[in-house]
């Protein structure tokens, strides 16, 4: 028997997922604002397992307003494909499945980050429920509308205005080296002293070198690292916000996006990262064809919180490695990952000295 006290709500799960099933949403409001829905997979606490969607695909429709869990103490053969996460405590259970300690405070640690950014956290649970199983393009175009979007919103200026104003830096002169070795292609970031955050001017530098990588055909091999004590520590914060609105947002991100170019290379690239790969530091990575991690690195996603979604392709490369329901636990808890955890679910291919 699940003991979920405080987080399983058995009759607003069960009447949820049966409006689900049926296409009747119009009394969805009922069941409070949007928020979190735990479901016990196991079905022995009250029958409430949730029912098969209707064809063809059986995911959630994209208007349904609230994210649903599923929950199994033993990673029970039970459908998760009606689920936007599917937490487990038993050990080392395989893909779909997240293990947790504690499934109680897995949930409320959900849904006190549904709380604090609504808006953002079920556009990231739309993206997913894509699934990554279409073109990246299609992906990354939409996860492009929706970062644009929420710029607009009011989480993400609220953590906007609450940044305190720094002086912008210097540009740094070579965001981006690149140094071809016969058959090899050496690309490195190269701003360590911001832990090669992701700005526009190594976007452009590293779009440069992919290009290169594509239209040669006799570079056989890519070979992405970072300088400095991370791999890559994200966007770079002070271009945060910066675009004059969404729709120019959206056109930059979709005619200059360095995801796209990785996947268009992406058999001839191996990614090696190290320290705190976090945002772009790890959606990027994610669409080569072979990913090594030093150890100790440690991944993570923290758009949701700030109100935006992964914004550097992360909603269609991570969950092509992953899977959307462990996808959706990054995204939406902002949880370290650790290397041993990312090589277990895929997001790495080998970890291996730095």
């Amino acid at each position: 028997m699940i003991d979920l006290p405080d987080a399983w709500e058995p009759a607003a799960a069960a009447a949820a997922m049966r409006a689900v099933a049926t296409g009747r949403l119009d009394g969805i409001d009922e069941f409070g604002p949007l928020g979190v829905v735990a479901v016990d997979l196991d079905g022995r606490d009250s029958g409430a397992a949730p029912p098969h969607l209707p064809p063809p695909a059986g995911l959630l429709p994209i208007g349904f307003g609230w994210i649903v869990v599923g929950v199994s103490r033993l990673a029970a053969p039970a459908t998760t494909v009606d689920c936007d996460i599917a937490l487990t405590s038993a050990p080392g259970a395989r893909r779909p499945w997240v293990t947790v300690d504690d499934l109680g405070a897995a949930i409320e640690r959900l849904r006190a980050a549904v709380a604090a950014s609504p808006e953002a956290a079920l556009v990231a649970a739309q993206l997913l429920r894509r699934g990554g199983t279409g073109p990246p393009d299609d992906d990354l175009f939409c996860e492009s509308l929706a970062y644009s979007t929420l710029q607009g919103g009011p989480k993400f200026r609220a953590w906007l205005a609450a940044r305190p104003a720094k002086p912008p830096r210097p540009p740094t002169a070579s965001p981006v080296l690149v140094e071809r070795r016969d058959d090899e292609l050496h690309v490195t970031l190269n701003r360590p002293e911001v832990r090669n955050a992701y700005d526009a001017a190594t976007r452009d530098g590293l779009i440069g070198a992919l290009q290169l990588a594509v239209a040669d055909r006799s570079v056989k091999t890519v070979l992405l690292r970072g300088r400095g004590p991370a791999f890559c520590s994200g966007g770079d914060l002070q271009e945060f916000g910066s675009a004059p609105d969404p729709a120019t947002a959206h056109l930059v991100r979709t005619s200059r996006s360095g995801g796209w170019w990785l996947a268009q290379c992406a058999g001839k690239v191996t990614a090696h990262i190290h320290g705190a790969c976090v945002g772009a530091g790890i959606e990027l990575p994610a669409f080569a064809g072979r990913v090594v991690a030093a150890p100790g690195t440690e991944l993570r996603l923290p758009e949701v919180g700030m109100g935006l979604v992964p914004g550097a392709g992360g909603t269609a490369s991570i969950p092509r490695r992953i899977g959307r329901h462990r996808s959706a636990w990054m995204a939406l808890t902002g949880a370290v990952i650790s290397a041993p955890t990312a090589l277990a679910w895929g997001l790495l291919d080998a970890i291996g000295d730095p």
